[in-house]
């Protein structure tokens, strides 16, 4: 077992004309039918707020020593305590910080889970809530969350999802430290 601790501070956070770049992920799971087959239909993981007043996805700061995948997946393991396969980008979209009043530029990732943990660095700091698509859109508290979302809904639902996307990385826990 590895102990991990969540990354703080902003000194090595990675900025874009002075907008603060943040990274965050999806995180989803297919469904499994009764009759054991995977079904079409899929949910995703929402995470609360560290206050726990509003319902969002893992996203945090883009560090210089990371890659963004990395990043992304480093998010979804401190903040959800979820690992699996971060896929090609969704976009990107500046948005106001709410608590900062500065903009950020942030990017959103799918990620289809392969782990779900016991123990994570931020276990105490958040719950995590599997739900249903429109459940999720619903409650997620930032604009620019749902747009990603739409995005994930869109490229699962097409034709091209049954294809593999040649982008699609699969980031190892040990390259995260």
């Amino acid at each position: 077992m590895v102990c991990v601790v969540s990354r703080t501070g902003r000194q090595f956070q990675r900025y874009n004309k002075g907008r603060r770049q943040v990274v965050g992920c999806i995180p989803y799971r297919l469904k499994i039918s009764s009759d054991g087959t995977i079904s079409d239909d899929f949910e995703v993981l929402v995470i609360s707020s560290q206050k726990g007043h509003a319902l969002m996805f893992p996203k945090g700061g883009w560090e210089l020593d990371e890659s963004v995948e990395e990043a992304a997946s480093r998010e979804s393991l401190e903040e959800a305590g979820v690992m699996g396969n971060v896929e090609r980008q969704l976009g990107k979209w500046d948005f106001l910080s709410k608590s900062r009043g500065t903009f950020y530029e942030g990017l959103m990732f799918p990620m289809l889970v392969t782990e779900e943990l016991d123990l994570w660095p931020e276990q105490h700091l958040r719950q995590r809530m599997w739900m249903k698509v429109d459940e999720a859109r619903e409650a997620c508290r930032d604009w620019w969350m749902k747009e990603a979302l739409d995005v994930l809904v869109h490229r699962l639902s097409s034709s091209t999802s049954t294809k593999p996307m040649e982008e699609d990385k699969t980031i190892p826990l040990v390259s995260i430290f």
